[in-house]
């Protein structure tokens, strides 16, 4: 347990840098795709900030534990056991939420694209340390 623990704490830190990175990178390099989040679907008056910064941690730590418990399926180097599992979690999770999402919500394919793209990325960097931090 503490491994899933200590792995999950350590990739949720990793994952907040790579997000706030990521998400200060994409509304610079792609503008366009941002100014669909001013939409009445999405809460913008900052009461629940906290809750999409903390989604790293809820995120790494649920994934730590899918870890945990099929480590033994991915094999190879971290990096490929990294990108399996990447691809593992974006079929099983991405794929059905990203559908159903597009499905009922007023959003565009290149929002729910770059959701997919994002989690897809998340999920193998999650990957890349759990091989190294708990193999």
């Amino acid at each position: 347990m503490k491994k899933i623990i200590v792995s999950g704490f350590i990739t949720g830190c990793i994952l907040f840098v790579f997000s706030y990175g990521g998400l200060y990178l994409a509304v610079k390099y792609f503008p366009s795709l941002f100014t669909e989040y001013f939409n009445p679907l999405f809460n913008s008056d900052g009461s629940r900030d906290v809750l999409f910064y903390m989604h790293a941690f809820i995120f790494s730590f649920a994934l730590s534990w899918f870890w945990d418990r099929f480590k033994t399926l991915f094999k190879g180097m971290f990096i490929l056991r990294g990108i399996e599992f990447g691809l593992v979690y974006s079929i099983i999770a991405l794929v059905p939420v990203m559908w159903i999402s597009f499905s009922a919500l007023d959003i565009t394919v290149a929002m729910v694209s770059s959701w997919f793209i994002y989690g897809l990325i998340q999920a193998t960097v999650a990957g890349m340390v759990f091989a190294k931090l708990n193999p």
